[in-house]
């Protein structure tokens, strides 16, 4: 059996044909916290010069300000973040690394506890720290981005966005020069006392006219200070327009998401929000995503406005909605059906990048939604994928994997268009398409190969993340180095270029490597390091309970692949422990399969009893369980052991076991032996000439093939001869099966499904084929009982069962 034991379950994929796609109902996936801080590199810290604001490519999963791109740079620079990643995440309410590593920031003072004392630390505490340097033009020039994508790209779509969303590319203008806003800020000093709400406000505003370059210098300036004190006292005196006029200037300043002043501008907006229009409320939850703060109290007040006012959202809206809920990683359970009930009526007016913008909204909030809800989304996908951007297109397959559904004629067409589209693709939107492909076990040959040829060439861009997902993706769908001679190493390379992050992120090392493993590369100097004791401590602290696992495994598969390495191995306590966890998860799934109960059943039946018969698993590392028999030198079975391994037995299974005496002489049940039977049966070719059936003998004792009364085997009126017997009984195969020292050859008998091969492929996928090749170095000869064969067989009779398997054991000695 080469089925994965996996502590979480996923749901089984279905087949999508062309012509009928229906979908099984997505399934919620437990958010991965490890990817959440994967992305939190691009948060941006108080009084960080804009010249350092990254702008790096997809930074689609498996982190909020990395979702925020500077004002500045927006124009010329679409946001390169990663603007969906792998997982969706969810946002903590505690300041992050970043903000506590911060000695500016407000939220970290623990003297000072009123937001009018805070402000003026703020400025007090400035001049003793020391500015921040530049970053060189050079060394931008070094690593540039791979490629541009503009994630708010469907905001074009429709005019009526600018009503509830900020343009990013449009910077307040005319803009002014550093001594406009210092006569400005000696203005504030003056009207110091006597200002009212709307001199506040339009203070903000024309300092927001800033050039880019003097906002750092704006912001740490104690005027500027004195203003967001007066403006945070001024609050309950603002109209709404000066609110979010106010908060729109925030954006252009480049204000701290984790400024203190901000918590209450939330604060306020929450309570007026039964006072606010949708578009309002709209276009105030889009300038905190440009902000960068989570504000999930505000959002909750927006998700009851649109449940009680339904009537007035149309496809603008609606996409709109669908994007905030994406990037603040939630959606109201209650606004599930009301939602999908929108999408259904307005999804044929949908265009190609607001397709997009949909299905990466449902993504990142994890929403799931019905079958046909589902089916005629990637349907309007499928209408319009040539007119998609590359952004869009990514978007469309993340929502696919998040639904874990196939939809062959998207897949088709993607099929189509990648192979096209890869040579001007990012790093992170190819590794996103050979992730969806991995996760769907969609093997397209043209999609690896463009893949495999564009990526050597963007490595300089792959954050560990990209590296490590790209081997997973293209180990799991079984691509061979020698298919791209390059992309294996420089993709290696990498993970040892970006060595250092992985002490951050120990979670993607593992991943690289198990997907290197499963086409047999071991670069043994990642190996050592991922295997040291203290990686091993590292990765043991992760609140990720798959590195236990993800670590055994490797270590499994470098014992047997690499016999001769003297490095570090887990301890024997650990290996032990993981067994143990993973024993317990087959005896609870994996050995109470019917497939594989009716299997063990009948082998004990064909070889003479239970003894013969162990179902265990052969390599713990690889996750899954085989049934074991042994042969001697003369193809006689021998017992297995059986009471080393009958403690490791469930007891409900051993109970549930058909004993002995429930065997060929229970199996009068009527199955004809035909020629064509015969010629399967005998692997030979079928006679032409009408079976004449000789004098009738007593068979042989053979185990599992007793003769009964009368010397028939099956009551069909046709009566064993000698030649069927003897072609029945004797082993089929033409090559000689591995054995040991006592001539014992060792057979792992498993019972494969669909899950262990790629989608309408007889490929097998990376780990069920790791673990083929293994028991072949451990000393194994591997008999698949496949499931295009065995499945069917349930249904048949005891003895067409017994046929087959004996078919399959005698065939293999």
């Amino acid at each position: 059996m080469a089925a994965s034991v996996l502590c979480r379950r996923v749901p089984r994929l279905r087949h999508l044909p062309a012509s009928r796609k229906d979908f099984t109902q997505a399934q919620l996936v437990p958010v991965k916290p490890h990817d959440e801080r994967g992305d939190d590199k691009g948060k941006k810290e108080v009084f960080q010069p804009q010249e350092v604001s990254p702008q790096g490519g997809y930074r689609l999963y498996y982190n909020p300000s990395s979702y925020h791109p500077s004002a500045r740079n927006s124009a010329t620079s679409p946001s390169q973040t990663d603007n969906g990643d792998d997982e969706p995440r969810l946002y903590a309410q505690a300041p992050s690394f970043w903000q506590q590593g911060n000695l500016h920031s407000v939220s970290c003072s623990r003297h000072i506890c009123s937001s009018k004392d805070r402000l003026r630390a703020l400025a007090l505490d400035k001049g003793s720290e020391p500015e921040r340097p530049p970053v060189s033009s050079s060394h931008k020039k070094a690593t540039p981005p791979d490629v541009k994508v503009d994630p708010r790209a469907f905001l074009k779509c429709r005019p009526v966005y600018a009503s509830m969303t900020l343009d990013l590319s449009r910077r307040p203008r005319p803009q002014i020069g550093w001594e406009e806003a210092m006569s400005l800020l000696q203005k504030v000093t003056v009207s110091k006392g006597g200002m009212k709400p709307p001199d506040v406000s339009r203070f903000l505003v024309e300092l927001s006219r800033s050039h880019p370059d003097n906002m750092t210098l704006v912001r740490s300036d104690r005027r500027f200070v004195a203003l967001l004190q007066d403006s945070a006292e001024h609050l309950r005196l603002f109209t709404q327009l000066q609110l979010l006029e106010v908060l729109q200037s925030f954006v252009w300043l480049d204000i701290p998401s984790a400024h203190a002043v901000l918590g209450q501008y939330e604060a306020e907006l929450s309570r007026r929000a039964d006072q606010m229009s949708l578009h309002q409320l709209l276009f105030a939850a889009d300038l905190w995503r440009c902000i960068g703060r989570q504000v999930p109290e505000f959002l909750q007040h927006l998700y009851e406005s649109v449940r009680l006012n339904l009537g007035q959202i149309g496809v603008p809206e609606l996409v709109q909605l669908l994007y905030i809920m994406g990037e603040s990683r939630q959606c109201s359970r209650k606004l599930i059906a009301p939602v999908e009930k929108l999408l259904m009526r307005h999804v044929q007016q949908l265009y190609p990048e607001e397709v997009g913008a949909v299905c990466l909204g449902l993504f990142k909030s994890q929403t799931s939604i019905s079958e046909g809800a589902v089916t005629r989304i990637i349907d309007k996908a499928h209408s319009l994928v040539g007119e998609m951007s590359d952004f869009a297109m990514v978007n469309v397959l993340k929502y696919l994997r998040f639904s874990y559904l196939y939809h062959t004629a998207w897949l088709d067409a993607i099929g189509r268009e990648v192979p096209g589209r890869a040579h001007a693709m990012g790093v992170q939107g190819l590794m996103h398409v050979a992730l969806a492909c991995s996760a769907l076990h969609y093997h397209n040959d043209s999609i690896l190969l463009a893949i495999a040829e564009r990526v050597p060439s963007l490595v300089p861009h792959c954050r560990s993340k990209d590296a490590c997902k790209l081997l997973w993706s293209f180990g799991t769908l079984g691509f061979l180095p020698a298919r791209s001679p390059s992309f294996y190493p420089s993709l290696t390379d990498a993970l040892r270029r970006k060595r250092a992050e992985f002490q951050r992120y120990p979670e993607h090392l593992l991943t690289g490597l198990l997907g290197l493993a499963f086409v047999s590369q071991f670069p043994e100097d990642l190996i050592e390091f991922a295997l040291s004791p203290h990686f091993v401590r590292l990765a043991l602290k992760s609140t990720q309970m798959e590195l236990k696992k993800d670590l055994f495994t490797l270590d499994g598969a470098v014992a047997l692949e690499l016999p001769r390495r003297s490095g570090p191995r887990l301890s024997r306590e650990l290996r032990e422990e993981v067994k143990e966890m993973l024993w317990k998860f087959a005896q609870s799934d994996l050995c109470l399969k019917p497939e594989v109960r009716e299997a063990e059943s009948a082998l004990q039946d064909l070889l003479g009893g239970e003894q013969f018969v162990v179902k265990r698993m052969i390599l713990p590392h690889t996750r899954s369980i085989d049934l074991e028999v042994h042969f001697d030198s003369s193809g006689q079975p021998i017992p297995v052991n059986a009471a080393s391994h009958t403690a490791t037995l469930p007891q409900d299974d051993r109970a549930s076991r058909n004993p002995s005496h429930q065997g060929w002489e229970r199996m009068n049940l009527g199955v004809t032996i035909t020629e064509q039977l015969l010629a399967q049966l005998t692997s030979t070719t079928k006679p032409t000439d009408p079976l004449t059936p000789t004098a009738t003998v007593k068979p042989p004792p053979v185990h599992g093939l007793r003769s009964v009364e009368g010397g028939r085997l099956f009551d069909t009126g046709l009566d064993l001869t000698a030649d069927i017997i003897k072609s029945l009984a004797k082993p089929c195969g033409r090559d000689s099966a591995p054995r040991d020292s006592k001539g014992t050859v060792k057979l792992a008998i498993q019972v494969s499904s669909r899950n262990h091969y790629c989608y309408r492929s007889q490929q097998m996928l990376g780990l069920p084929a790791m673990k083929r090749r293994q028991l072949k170095l451990a000393g194994y000869r591997v008999v698949e009982l496949s499931h295009q064969e065995w499945l069917p067989l349930l249904r048949k009779s005891r003895a067409e069962k017994l046929a087959h398997l004996h078919c399959k054991i005698y065939n293999s000695l």
